[in-house]
């Protein structure tokens, strides 16, 4: 009696982990997340030497709403620029995608890259990532081609926005957007990207 409750207990032990990990690889393909940003109001301004891009964010959402009867300086506007852009699509017929990548050239010389109208097939642990290479069909030619991780997937469906590190030239390294499945090493989706204009 005594073996058996051990040998229960011993398998509720190593049966709750192996569940867990189940629910966490398979779970994605049956849930959505949906995200709405709107594109920053920051990166449509030249960001005082003084201020981070989140105090511009602050002090220009304030301005908007109008709820700020001090605020007398205005922002000096500039303007993002768009510099790049493509379309997701479809890396097969389970991993699938659409929507329009775009990175743009903010005022101050940083870069953002938004999704827009877009949709993924659900994964566990989607990164988003910038590759070199114009349209990778395969983890191989990514990793030849090389890719600058930016972020984990925000959301499946949505609209968002991504950094792009000061440190990451665009212009070298944006031959296409990638959603990527970190755990198993597949690409979900691509958008190649093209000079905008």
């Amino acid at each position: 009696m005594r073996k058996r409750n051990i040998l229960i207990i011993a398998g509720v032990v190593i049966l709750l982990p192996v569940l867990g990990v189940a629910w966490w690889l398979l779970s994605p393909l049956f849930l959505s997340q949906t995200v709405d940003e709107a594109f920053p109001r920051a990166a449509e301004a030249v960001v005082p030497p003084d201020m981070t891009m989140a105090q511009v964010e602050a002090v220009m959402t304030l301005a908007a709403a109008g709820d700020d009867p001090t605020m007398t300086e205005t922002m000096p506007a500039g303007g993002p620029v768009a510099i790049a852009a493509g379309q997701f699509r479809d890396v097969d017929s389970f991993h699938r995608g659409q929507g329009t990548a775009t990175i743009y050239r903010n005022a101050d010389g940083s870069h953002l890259l938004r999704f827009e109208d877009f949709r993924v097939t659900n994964g566990p642990d989607l990164r988003v990532l910038l590759a070199a290479a114009s349209d990778p069909q395969s983890r191989q030619e990514l990793q030849e081609g090389g890719y600058v991780e930016l972020a984990e997937l925000k959301g499946n469906i949505g609209s968002q926005n991504y950094e792009i590190p000061a440190e990451v030239d665009p212009a070298a390294q944006g031959g296409s957007v990638i959603i990527y499945c970190r755990p198993f090493q597949v690409i979900f989706s691509v958008a190649p990207l093209q000079p905008a204009g």
